[in-house]
């Protein structure tokens, strides 16, 4: 049975990890016969967003890893803790919380920093060769966590034309991609679709992520 590991980084589109996605990620691997462990950075959110009014509502707080347990249906290992050689791939589904609260993309914007345990992980998949699939927005985290190396990962995250210009110049190699597509950087193992980035309904989102988590079992 192959060992899947998901970084969630909250619970909500516009604040944390997109819901979509992410359940549709666990139902398609679960399906397929994978064993699946999930992870969050024990940090404070950036925001915290009303998806009802979507405004963000300043006074409120609350904390990635506890916010993450809502997806998981229950306890949430810490992003510290994750011990990549006991995995076979990692999954970091979309939503606003990879730029908020797994990097500062959402303030810095192209002179991001990722989170640290989280640039360490990405590298050690890369080299153990591990498989890393990664949905919507997060793509920036593979770049932005390999901009100082030589692997240029060919990854997408739709066709915004900024943003690839940002992949670029981190010296990733950004592929052009509609929402139910999935790209495959044979070499690296890393398998993207932009899902939300582009999908107006769920049906989009699930098509792309059907073929995504196809193309991670295939290869792990």
């Amino acid at each position: 049975m192959k060992k899947i590991g998901i970084i969630l980084s909250g619970c909500g589109a516009f604040d944390g990890a997109e819901i979509h996605e992410s359940v549709l990620t666990i139902y398609y691997l679960n399906k397929a016969g994978a064993e699946l462990s999930f992870y969050a950075p024990d940090v404070k959110q950036l925001q915290v967003m009303n998806h009802h009014t979507q405004q963000i509502t300043p006074d409120e707080n609350r904390n990635v890893l506890e916010e993450s347990a809502r997806i998981a249906r229950g306890p949430v290992n810490n992003l510290s803790d994750m011990v990549i050689d006991e995995l076979d791939a990692v999954v970091i589904p979309g939503g606003f919380g990879s730029a908020a609260n797994l990097s500062t993309y959402a303030v810095e914007g192209k002179n991001c920093k990722v989170n640290s345990e989280l640039i360490e992980i990405i590298k050690s998949v890369i080299s153990k060769g591990k498989v890393l699939g990664v949905i919507c927005i997060s793509p920036i985290l593979v770049a932005c966590a390999l901009k100082d190396s030589n692997l240029k990962p060919t990854i997408t995250i739709g066709t915004d034309e900024e943003l690839n210009d940002i992949l670029a110049a981190w010296n990733a190699n950004p592929v052009l991609a509609q929402a139910s597509e999935v790209i495959v950087d044979e070499r690296n193992k890393i398998v993207t679709t932009p899902a939300y980035m582009l999908a107006e309904n769920i049906v989009e989102v699930g098509n792309g992520i059907e073929k995504f988590t196809n193309e991670i079992m295939r290869i792990v």
